[in-house]
């Protein structure tokens, strides 16, 4: 498949097997938990079918002018892949293995803010590339220290515009029938930001810890519930011996 976008002739190409991938660290220690997060709360919620594919730090692969340009957004949500996942090696090609992602992330890090690069030449940058080659219809940038969550939403003009957030400081992500939002917590040991899924009745999308500790507290309150009813027939039945014995001592009801 080829398309052009202005002067760029985009075909889908898969990753040669001999082409070396770049072996660079990741930006900041916090990225791999935070991708982790996103996609074990769609997984426990059953939000993530067996023909989905949730990328982390994953490349994404096309040819652009003939050369392969691969970008791995720090996460990123395939609806469907067309191929079996043991095909799927190295890196993922769009149309060739499956359908183009439905939204991609990147988390800012202390570079320089390569996140926002729209150089068309040669390595073209991230912003150009999931704009204008694979055209995703959602980029998120989030920035972890401070909590600042950015959604640019592609129009139908082929450019980004920037979103508004809800009455509850969340987005609509149709294309997964969920929100998405910025919450503040713990997990992992780290007390900070954090992004979170909801349902469309506004109902948040647990990490494991999270739907253990909840089951904990439905058994506990559980517990409580029938330890309080066991009291007040131990009392009930108190009351009506009592009762009874006043009765007698009275001579009634002999």
């Amino acid at each position: 498949m080829v398309v052009t976008a202005s002067t760029h002739k985009i075909t889908w190409e898969l990753l040669p097997e001999d082409f070396v991938l770049e072996d660079e660290p990741v930006d900041n220690v916090n990225q791999p938990s935070l991708a982790a997060a996103l996609t074990e709360s769609l997984q426990l919620a059953g939000k993530l079918p067996e023909t989905a594919l949730a990328t982390t730090n994953y490349g994404i692969c096309t040819a652009v002018n003939g050369k392969i340009v691969i970008k791995a957004p720090d996460w990123a949500y395939i609806p469907k892949i067309t191929v079996s996942r043991e095909e799927i090696q190295r890196s993922y090609t769009p149309h060739k293995q499956g359908e183009i992602p439905v939204v991609v992330m990147e988390f800012l890090s202390d570079t320089n803010g390569s996140e926002y690069s729209s150089k068309r030449t040669f390595p073209p940058g991230k912003w150009f590339f999931y704009e204008e080659v694979l055209e995703v219809v959602n980029y998120l940038i989030f920035a972890p220290d401070t909590g600042v969550l950015e959604f640019h939403h592609l129009q139908s003009s082929g450019k980004y515009q920037l979103r508004s957030p809800d009455e509850n400081n969340r987005y609509w992500l149709g294309e997964m029938d969920l929100f998405i939002g910025v919450w503040q917590g713990k997990r992992e040991n780290r007390d900070g930001y954090w992004l979170r899924w909801w349902d469309k009745e506004g109902n948040l999308l647990l990490w494991g810890f999270e739907s253990v500790e909840k089951e904990r507290g439905e058994k506990e309150q559980e517990r409580r519930e029938k330890e309080q009813e066991r009291r007040e027939k131990e009392m009930a039945l108190q009351r009506l011996a009592e009762l009874e014995k006043r009765l007698r001592d009275a001579g009634i009801g002999d």
